[in-house]
C-alpha cells in the first residue's frame, strides 16, 4: 500500500552523474515536474518546517523561480499536483477494498486504515491533507482537501449502512450517518496529531484497538 512522492510517475529520473566530459542531460518532458512535486513533498515532511516559498523550493532545485513557472502556473497549481496524487492513490485503494470485502464494517475499517497509513508513509502529504501546509495558500486547496475528506465520509456511510442492514437495524441510513462522521474525525485527528508531533505519534498506534471501539 506504500505511495510515497517518488510514485508521482512511473518514470524514473535520469541516474546518470554529469562527468566533466559529459554535460549534464535535460530533464525528458515531465520529468522536471514531476521533480517539482517530488521536492516540494520532500520540504514538507521537514517537522516544524515553516511555509514552502517558491524560492526555497527554486533554490533546492537549483533552479529559478522561473524555470518552476515554465511548469506550473502558480505555486497553487503544484499543490494541486500533490492533491491530485492523494487522491489518485487513495481513492484507487478504496475502489479495490469495495471489490474485494464482501463485509460492509470490514470495508469501513479497512478504508480507515488505508487513509492513516497512507499519511503515516507520506508526512508531507499528511500536512497537505490537515491543511497545515495551505495556511496562506490559495482558498480552493482547502475545499479541495475539504472535498476529499467528505468523498471519504461518504465511501464509509455505504460500507457502514450495508452493515447495519445485515444485523438488521431500523434506521441504518442514520446508524451509518452517525458513524461515518466519528470515523472521519478520527482520521483526522490522527493526521493532525502525527503532523503536529512531528510526524511522531503515527496514525497507525494501537489501530486494531481503536478499530474496534469505533465498530461497535
Amino acid at each position: 500500500m506504500h505511495a510515497s512522492p517518488s510514485d508521482l510517475t512511473d518514470s524514473e529520473p535520469d541516474a546518470t552523474a554529469a562527468s566533466p566530459q559529459a554535460p549534464r542531460k535535460r530533464p525528458r518532458p515531465g520529468e522536471r515536474r514531476v521533480q517539482i512535486l517530488q521536492t516540494l513533498a520532500t520540504m514538507l515532511e521537514q517537522p516544524g518546517s515553516e511555509r514552502v516559498t517558491t524560492a526555497a523550493l527554486a533554490a533546492k532545485l537549483e533552479v529559478s523561480e522561473a524555470a518552476l513557472y515554465r511548469h506550473f502556473a502558480s505555486k497553487a497549481q503544484m499543490f494541486e499536483g500533490l492533491i491530485e496524487f492523494i487522491e489518485s492513490s487513495v481513492f484507487t485503494l478504496l475502489k479495490q477494498i469495495a471489490e474485494r470485502e464482501p463485509s460492509g464494517m470490514a470495508q469501513a475499517q479497512r478504508i480507515v486504515a488505508v487513509v492513516l497509513q497512507f499519511g503515516e508513509r507520506n508526512p508531507g502529504m499528511t500536512r497537505v491533507m490537515v491543511g497545515d501546509a495551505l495556511v496562506f495558500e490559495n482558498e480552493r486547496l482547502t475545499t479541495r482537501m475539504n472535498q476529499f475528506f467528505d468523498r471519504i465520509e461518504s465511501a464509509l456511510r455505504q460500507s457502514l449502512r450495508t452493515a447495519a442492514e445485515a444485523r438488521g437495524s431500523t434506521t441504518p441510513t442514520v446508524e451509518a450517518n452517525a458513524q461515518a462522521s466519528v470515523m472521519v474525525c478520527f482520521i483526522l485527528g490522527r493526521l493532525q496529531r502525527y503532523a503536529r508531533s512531528g510526524f511522531k505519534r503515527l496514525p497507525s498506534e494501537q489501530l486494531e484497538a481503536a478499530l474496534r471501539m469505533l465498530s461497535v
